[in-house]
């Protein structure tokens, strides 16, 4: 095999190992939803988007971030109270405070606690909400523990958004949900 065949196929096998690493590790027991979908940053000066899998349950979440190529930028997983986050390098990031851990990790903090609540247009338990609604009743805007979530989309049958806006000072995150299970 020439030099430059052989480096294809070692290129072809780490893509592969990368993807593989993609997909999910924990059982999809008692699952209260499973999404896949888009997620845009803006913080500071820095911009990006990203491939979003999650799988939420009331003990446990496994979210993957990847990069449009299919290549792992970083896999957050909460058994309970604890939250790890492994990034693309390997390094692993274990910690009680989701949100700080996050910031740490991936350099912008990501709305861990309240986002499963957030995503099905209702108010995270627990903390002071301000909620605005639309015409049709639906969450249009929720402000709670220093975000704002504006549900720009809901889906066809308007259960659930399809696209979210959230910001916090000086972060804004987009979420375009394409599939929810």
């Amino acid at each position: 095999m020439s030099p430059a065949a052989r480096a294809g196929a070692a290129a072809a096998a780490l893509l592969l190992a990368s993807c593989a690493e993609l997909a999910f590790q924990a059982p999809a027991e008692n699952l209260e939803f499973e999404l896949s979908g888009r997620i845009a940053m803006r913080y500071r000066e820095q911009a990006g988007s990203a491939n979003l899998a999650w799988r939420h349950s009331a003990n446990g979440d496994e979210m993957l971030i990847s990069s449009a190529l299919g290549q792992g930028v970083a896999r957050i997983v909460r058994n309970g109270a604890e939250v790890r986050i492994t990034t693309a390098d390997g390094q692993e990031h274990r910690a009680a405070d989701a949100e700080a851990l996050a910031e740490q990790a991936l350099g912008f903090r990501l709305p861990l606690a309240g986002l499963a609540d957030w995503v099905r247009a209702r108010p995270a338990v627990g903390a002071a909400a301000q909620p605005r609604y639309d015409a049709q009743g639906r969450l249009a805007e929720l402000a709670q523990g220093g975000w704002t979530i504006e549900y720009l989309e809901y889906r066809d049958d308007g259960a659930l958004p399809a696209r979210l806006r959230l910001t916090y000072p000086g972060l804004e995150l987009r979420l375009a949900i394409a599939e929810w299970k």
